[in-house]
C-alpha cells in the first residue's frame, strides 16, 4: 500500500523552548493543531518516551469527528520530537511517523517537520494545506510576548 511523505519548513520568531512546549501541551495543541474549520480535543497525553497520546478533530460545520493517536518515540527537550500516528478510521490504515526538529537561529527557531507514511487516501496537497493552516495558528500562539499582569 503506497504512502506519502510530507516535509515542512518554517521559521518562528520565538524560542525553541516555547515551540517544544506547544507540541506537547494538551491545551496548546487544541488551540493550534486542528486546521481551519475544526475543533480539537485531547483525550490522552503522556509526553514521555513510550508514552501515548490520543486526540480527535471535529468538523465544526458538520459535527463529523475523526480520531487518531500514537506513541512518543523520541523527546529531546527543545530540539526534537518523534512520534507515531494512526487513524482510528479503517479506511486510513497504517502507521505514520512524524519528526519535528527545532533549531535556534538568529531570528528565532527553525522548524522542520517530516511526516512519513501518510495514507494514500489522503492527497498530499490536502496535508500541506492543513499543516499550513495549523502552522499559522501555531505562530499566533507562540510568537506574541505577553507580559504577566502585575499582582495587585
Amino acid at each position: 500500500m503506497p504512502t506519502n511523505t510530507i516535509r515542512l519548513h518554517r521559521v518562528f520568531n520565538t524560542s525553541p523552548e516555547k515551540l517544544y512546549r506547544a507540541f506537547l501541551d494538551a491545551d496548546a495543541m487544541v488551540k493550534w493543531l486542528p486546521p481551519n474549520g475544526f475543533t480539537g480535543k485531547v483525550h490522552e497525553l503522556d509526553a514521555t518516551v513510550n508514552g501515548r497520546y490520543r486526540m480527535s478533530f471535529t468538523n465544526f460545520g458538520t459535527g463529523h469527528s475523526h480520531s487518531f493517536g500514537g506513541k512518543y518515540l523520541e523527546l529531546t527537550p527543545h530540539e526534537r520530537i518523534r512520534h507515531t500516528d494512526e487513524f482510528d478510521d479503517p479506511n486510513l490504515p497504517g502507521e505514520m511517523q512524524t519528526t519535528i526538529t527545532l533549531r535556534k537561529v538568529s531570528c528565532g527557531t527553525e522548524v522542520h517537520i517530516v511526516q512519513e507514511g501518510v495514507p494514500e487516501a489522503i492527497p498530499p496537497e490536502a496535508c500541506y494545506l492543513g499543516w499550513q493552516e495549523s502552522l499559522i495558528l501555531l505562530a499566533k500562539l507562540v510568537e506574541p510576548e505577553i507580559p504577566d499582569a502585575p499582582n495587585p
